[in-house]
């Protein structure tokens, strides 16, 4: 899909705030609200606008704990797949998951409360599919940077 100057300036706007009203957005992008209305359903429709969410701060609310888990794995047939990532997209604690290339075979953004926590994850991760032959976590010390909003 093709996004001009005025999309652009819209998505923008709705990046750093999903809640600014249409005759605010209008305002912004020198449209009236009708037209406005229809971009932003435009871009909902061609799947650009995925969901509209509020983002909350892991810390504050007692997820203090961020990891990044590297899995190799033994087989790579299209069933174990499957069911790999059933079995992750079902845990609540996964932020991100990713297919690599490279060394490992997946990655994915952990949050959880403590180690005891990332621990109980762990298991439940590596007892979820028989296959997985290594699994590597590193620990962030401290987040420099967190943004969910894409250059445009």
């Amino acid at each position: 899909m093709e996004l001009d100057k005025t999309d652009k300036t819209l998505l923008q706007l709705l990046q750093q705030d999903a809640t600014l009203s249409l005759n605010a957005l209008a305002e912004a992008v020198n449209l009236t609200s009708t037209p406005c209305w229809k971009r932003l359903k435009r871009l909902e429709d061609a799947g650009v606008i995925n969901k509209r969410v509020v983002l909350l701060h892991p810390e504050k609310i007692g997820l203090e704990l961020t990891a990044f888990v590297m899995v190799k794995i033994n087989d790579h047939s299209h069933e174990w797949y499957v069911r790999f990532v059933n079995a992750v997209t079902d845990f609540p604690e996964v932020m991100e998951f990713y297919r690599m290339a490279g060394e490992y075979d997946y990655m994915m953004k952990v949050q959880v409360a403590d180690m005891k926590s990332f621990d109980e994850f762990y298991k439940k991760l590596v007892n979820s599919v028989a296959g997985i032959s290594k699994v590597t976590s590193t620990f962030a010390m401290e987040s420099l940077k967190y943004t969910t909003a894409l250059p445009l």
